[in-house]
C-alpha cells in the first residue's frame, strides 16, 4: 500500500487513479493509469482504449483484475455518489486514497454493488 500513497503524493490536487491486479486475493501489480476526466480535480475516469490496454497486460501476466483505486484529494477516502453509480465492476473492490496528512485511513477498500458500498479490510502482508 505504500506505493498507492506515493501516487496519491505525486499529484496531491488531482485524483490519480489505476488498476491493482494479482492473484489468490493477494495485489502483486499496481497499474497506473491517466486520468482522463475533465475535471481530474473531483473526479477520475480511464480513457476506454487504457482501460482496455491494461485489462490486456493483466491477462498476458496472467493475474486478474482485483481492484481499481483512486484518490479523493479535496474530501473524504470513503465511496462519493459518482463512484457508486459508476462502479461498474462489482467483483473487485474499490480502493479510494487520501492526500491528507490526517487521514485515519490514508487507504481504504470498498466492495461496491447494487448501489450499495460496504468497506473491506486491507491486510498488509
Amino acid at each position: 500500500m505504500a506505493d498507492l500513497r506515493e501516487r496519491v503524493q505525486r499529484e496531491p490536487g488531482r485524483e490519480c487513479c489505476g488498476l491493482l491486479a494479482g492473484r489468490d486475493c493477494v495485489i502483486t501489480e499496481i497499474l497506473p493509469a491517466t486520468n482522463a476526466a475533465s475535471e481530474p480535480a473531483s473526479a477520475y475516469e480511464i480513457a476506454p482504449r487504457e482501460l482496455f490496454d491494461l485489462i490486456r497486460e493483466i491477462r498476458s501476466a496472467g493475474v486478474e483484475l482485483m481492484g481499481i483505486y483512486h484518490s479523493h484529494p479535496n474530501g473524504k477516502n470513503e465511496p462519493s455518489a459518482r463512484d457508486i453509480v459508476q462502479a461498474y465492476y462489482p467483483d473487485v473492490a474499490y480502493f479510494i486514497l487520501s492526500p491528507r496528512a490526517d487521514a485515519d485511513k490514508p487507504v481504504r477498500a470498498f466492495s461496491i454493488q447494487d448501489g450499495t458500498s460496504v468497506e473491506i479490510e486491507i491486510c498488509a502482508l
